[in-house]
């Protein structure tokens, strides 16, 4: 029986490779001379290191800028807000998204099952398995899925006929 799976991961090498980049430019650019600006990454968290939040805000577009240039979706990383980190100056964690949380993944079930067509969709730890007789009605449902939940940086894998 046909299917795929939709699942939330993204390229993790190129998220380590855009945070890389980035700390090259921060050590370049004259505006962050002399100050404590810092980034770096641990796992799937991003740690943003600044002296005020308009700092943080100039990182922040930088490392934007460097993921959408090696093709990863700015939709992955999931902002935290700016605290103090002793002193004068500010810290911000962004964590990067991966997998598909249980409430979207009821999301998607529901509107597969709200739509009517001839397809099932099962959750399955962190992605949703999608079912159905013809390929063409696993073609409707992608395209339904990506259509409905555009926050959502969705891909669809493991296609099978």
């Amino acid at each position: 029986m046909p299917s795929f799976d939709t699942v939330c991961d993204p390229d993790l090498v190129e998220v380590r490779n855009g945070v890389d980049n980035t700390t090259k430019e921060i050590q370049t650019r004259f505006d962050f001379k002399g100050t404590s600006a810092a980034i770096e990454i641990k796992d799937k968290e991003i740690t943003l290191t600044g002296d005020a939040d308009f700092q943080l805000q100039q990182i922040q577009d930088v490392l934007r800028n460097k993921l959408t240039k090696r093709g990863v979706d700015v939709r992955f990383l999931d902002v935290g807000t700016a605290q103090k980190a002793g002193g004068d100056k500010v810290r911000q964690v962004i964590k990067v998204r991966s997998g598909i949380e249980a409430e979207t993944g009821k999301k998607i079930q529901r509107l597969i099952k709200d739509s009517k067509m001839k397809v099932q969709a099962a959750i399955q730890g962190d992605a949703v398995r999608v079912t159905g007789a013809k390929r063409d009605d696993l073609q409707a449902a992608m395209a339904l899925i990506k259509k409905e939940l555009p926050e959502v940086p969705l891909s669809f894998n493991n296609f099978r006929d």
